[in-house]
């Protein structure tokens, strides 16, 4: 019956999704599939005008590096101002507000980075799922902006702040939605928790690990519903029905002070993970068990520091090496790890892929348009739409871009010529 549930939800999100270009929406983290590609039905111009891309509208915005997320007409904004934690509805065709809801928050990141939160908002069934950086989560009607629940992970399951507090998005598998708290209580392991979507209790708790800054992505197989979890120090893979570990391998970094950032992402058949302190990129099979096995890895190919890659047709494209020290474009063919192209020195930045074009917002905050194309680095549009200084995740939802820095959030036309 659960198997059903989630096929059924599966589809209906994805004729949903089809249906016509006003339900292109960008719900989640890295949008609907979480995988940093548009829907098929996305257009995008592919240039700028003469007078630079054309912002339509703007929308002041306080700390944090939460992006933002898109749905039901409605783009959710997730930010913090002095002492308050703060969640807008803003209209997608002007950037009049909804409704807005927020709480109090006093967490201090313990390496001085901002105060705000983190993690892209969530929006399911409804719902509008946050998790803070302080740990708390606050499940809002997307309607009403009313709460209906929230659960604080520190509280109930110990969650740690870790090097710059709680970063992972929610995503949400049927009925439940799942937290990657990386925690432990008397009842057990809490690295990854499932909460009852409607109210809020818990469901089931597992994996004995810490959470990592890479985003957990489900994957559905007829007979082993799973969630995929790269944790701060292993590759795991659980039963999304009730928690139990089917698969765990130690991946990480040899130094402490290091983090798994990048969202392991889905080629063909076969899983893509990368990461930088020496990880490097790797390549694995998935078995009916929920076991998954190495095919290649390889160090200095596609190092991602904090952004992940995207997939096209038999090819990887990502932003390889450590932001701090400058980075490039690269594409790689996937079956082997062959590095085909290399750009030149970047600044840090997130991908996303809509139809053959790679749309890059760098932390100088220029929006930048690559050809998605083994065959060679072709730069198509460059131009800057931000301030410097920033790595949130864009949106793009029915041909506009939404992007965030420090102080605002801009909605970019990237159907105009």
């Amino acid at each position: 019956m659960y198997f059903m549930q989630i096929r059924y939800l599966t589809v209906l999100a994805l004729l949903l999704a089809t249906k016509s270009l006003l339900a292109a929406d960008w719900p989640q983290f890295m949008g609907a599939q979480r995988n940093g590609v548009a829907e098929v039905s996305e257009q995008i111009s592919g240039s700028f005008p003469v007078s630079g891309p054309k912002i339509l509208w703007s929308h002041p915005l306080g700390g944090g590096f939460a992006g933002p997320a898109v749905a039901d007409g409605k783009v959710i904004v997730f930010h913090r101002a002095d002492d308050q934690v703060l969640v807008e509805a803003l209209d997608v065709k002007d950037g009049t507000e909804f409704w807005h809801f927020s709480y109090a928050n006093s967490y201090a990141d313990s390496f001085g980075m901002d105060r705000g939160p983190r993690a892209t908002p969530t929006i399911a069934q409804g719902k509008v799922i946050l998790h803070g950086a302080e740990g708390r989560i606050h499940v809002l009607d997307l309607k009403t902006g009313k709460m209906l629940w929230h659960y604080d992970t520190v509280k109930e399951v110990n969650s740690p702040q870790g090097f710059f507090g709680r970063v992972c998005p929610p995503i949400v598998v049927g009925s439940n939605v799942i937290i990657a708290a990386g925690g432990k209580n008397d009842k057990g392991a809490a690295g990854l928790i499932a909460l009852n979507l409607e109210d809020g209790k818990m469901v089931w708790q597992s994996v004995d690990d810490e959470a990592s800054y890479s985003a957990p992505i489900f994957y559905e197989t007829e007979k082993l519903p799973s969630l995929i979890c790269w944790m701060k120090n292993n590759l795991v893979v659980c039963d999304a029905r009730d928690g139990s570990v089917k698969f765990s391998e130690r991946l990480r970094p040899e130094i402490d002070a290091s983090v798994n950032a990048a969202t392991p992402i889905w080629c063909g058949d076969k899983l893509f993970i990368t990461a930088s302190y020496d990880v490097g990129a790797s390549l694995w099979k998935w078995e009916p068990s929920g076991k998954l096995v190495d095919v290649w890895k390889k160090q200095n190919v596609l190092d991602c520091h904090y952004s992940s890659p995207v997939y096209k047709d038999g090819y990887v494209y990502g932003l390889n090496g450590r932001q701090e020290f400058g980075q490039s474009l690269r594409c790689i063919r996937v079956e082997d790890g062959k590095l085909m192209w290399e750009s030149g020195k970047l600044s840090g930045g997130t991908i996303l892929l809509i139809k053959d074009i790679l749309v890059i917002v760098t932390e100088a905050g220029e929006l930048t348009l690559v050809k998605a194309s083994p065959e060679k680095y072709e730069l198509l549009a460059q131009d800057q739409i931000l301030r410097a200084g920033h790595r949130s995740y864009p949106a793009y939802s029915n041909g506009v871009l939404y992007a965030r820095d420090g102080k605002q959030l801009v909605a970019v036309d990237l159907l105009a010529k």
